[in-house]
């Protein structure tokens, strides 16, 4: 993935309570990295959605499959 700083597109606060409440502690990068994976299925949806003609991503964009 790309090394240059993305804007923040998830609430810190609610991620780490997410995840403390799957009993595990959240690495100072945690949150960092999760922007990286948001800004990626973004990019991979909106991608999804030009190769199929439309120019309004669905949740079905989302999918990994």
């Amino acid at each position: 993935m790309n090394t240059q700083t993305k804007e923040m597109l998830l609430v810190g606060s609610k991620a780490k309570a997410a995840l403390k409440g799957h009993g595990v502690n959240v690495g100072g990068d945690a949150l960092d990295g999760l922007n990286e994976v948001i800004h990626w299925y973004i990019q991979q949806a909106a991608s999804r959605a030009g190769a199929n003609g439309r120019k309004t991503v669905r949740a079905h964009d989302f999918n990994c499959n």
